[in-house]
């Protein structure tokens, strides 16, 4: 993982985008995996999703996150 600035631990940058005002109205949020990787690394991303009840799909570059539990249908 690379250093973050003293200000910002992997646990906040997590939490902040988790917390974001779109998470909190139930909406989408968009990362890109090397920065989730880079960052907070996989295993604490997926945990942070899991523990907050939210759902995540991987796809090209980026990780996704549905903030809320709503089925997930793909449309094509």
């Amino acid at each position: 993982m690379t250093h973050l600035p003293d200000h910002l631990t992997p646990e906040i940058w997590l939490t902040q985008m988790l917390s974001s005002a779109e998470a909190q109205k139930g909406g989408v949020v968009k990362r890109q995996i090397r920065d989730v990787e880079r960052l907070v690394g996989y295993d604490a991303f997926i945990a942070e999703v899991h523990r907050r009840g939210f759902q995540a799909v991987r796809n090209g570059r980026h990780y996704v996150v549905f903030c809320n539990d709503l089925p997930i249908r793909r449309v094509r």
